[in-house]
């Protein structure tokens, strides 16, 4: 069974940044696509990012330049850099890994960002 555990959120202020990490138990290779998603309190699970196999990548709207996902595969991981942060980007921040074994989540990491 893949495992994805994520890291890295907390509480910052308004203008901060945050590196998430979600690492893997399988090779990132054998993902077709990596993702991050976010679900605040009372609202519908939204794609913030995603990392498609051979390198492309998209983005919320929502995220206008701020975020950079990244795949490590030495390190089994993908990234999530976050600039300019704002109170409503407060969520937990979800790891997806999708591939020909199946699609696998992670218990997501909090981001809480204050005014």
């Amino acid at each position: 069974q893949v495992q994805l555990v994520e890291s890295g959120g907390g509480s910052v202020r308004a203008g901060g940044s945050l590196r998430l990490s979600c690492h893997t138990s399988e090779r990132t290779s054998i993902f077709s696509s990596m993702s991050w998603w976010r679900q605040a309190p009372g609202k519908e699970r939204e794609v913030v990012a995603m990392s498609f196999v051979p390198g492309k990548t998209t983005y919320a709207n929502f995220v206008k330049g701020r975020f950079t996902i990244s795949r490590i595969s030495a390190e089994n991981k993908v990234s999530l850099e976050m600039t300019s942060l704002q109170p409503e980007d407060t969520a937990v921040y979800l790891c997806n890994a999708a591939g020909p074994s199946g699609e696998f989540w992670g218990r997501g990491t909090q981001v809480t960002v204050s005014s």
